[in-house]
């Protein structure tokens, strides 16, 4: 890809995410989008043949502009299965404060709107494989909960790593992040562990 059309590529996906936080989202029809970057709907069209595929770039545009993977290194690299976990609840509850903009105006849109749902979808199946690998480095080490079987245990976890729940914990209830993450890693550890007294 030429230097200038990865600029374009970039100014049409920045554009997309400040339509989407500017209060009015649903302002993100293709001709929005393609009038805010300053190009005509037929040259977006070059880049994303569909809205869906536009608005799924652009979360993981974001993703990328914030070095989610830096985040998520220690989780990938943890030895055991408690340090995963930890690491991984730290990673995407930290996540959640910087896409919680974009991800709120994509929950209000995907009531009806099929392309902000499937974009909102794919990005919350990226957090379930996650929740997933997690979940797999518990059972290796021999410490998931007895009555727990692998896929109830991903879907736990995803419940509870949902941004809803961080939502309304910290900006219903008035929770700090800190306290966010403590409770939410202390919780999860006793859903879905078996621990000896004391662990």
């Amino acid at each position: 890809m030429s230097s200038k059309s990865e600029k374009t590529r970039a100014r049409i996906l920045q554009t997309t995410l400040d339509l989407l936080a500017s209060g009015s989202p649903q302002q993100t029809r293709i001709s929005d989008i393609a009038k805010a970057s300053g190009i005509s709907r037929q040259a977006l069209y070059l880049h994303y043949p569909n809205r869906a595929e536009l608005l799924i770039a652009a979360t993981k545009y974001l993703d990328e502009r914030v070095n989610i993977d830096d985040s998520l290194a220690e989780s990938r690299t943890a030895t055991d299965g408690k340090a995963r976990l930890s690491a991984f609840m730290r990673a995407w509850g930290n996540h959640i404060p910087v896409i919680y903009g974009i991800g709120r105006a994509l929950m209000a849109m995907s009531e009806t709107d099929t392309e902000a749902r499937a974009a909102w979808d794919n990005r919350m199946a990226a957090v379930r494989h996650g929740c997933a690998a997690a979940v797999k480095a518990l059972i290796r080490d021999g410490v998931l909960r007895a009555d727990l079987t692998e896929a109830s245990a991903t879907d736990l976890l995803w419940t509870l790593l949902s941004v809803r729940n961080w939502e309304a914990l910290t900006q219903t209830c008035g929770w700090s992040q800190d306290r966010y993450l403590s409770e939410m890693t202390r919780l999860a550890k006793a859903a879905l562990m078996d621990t000896a007294p004391g662990e």
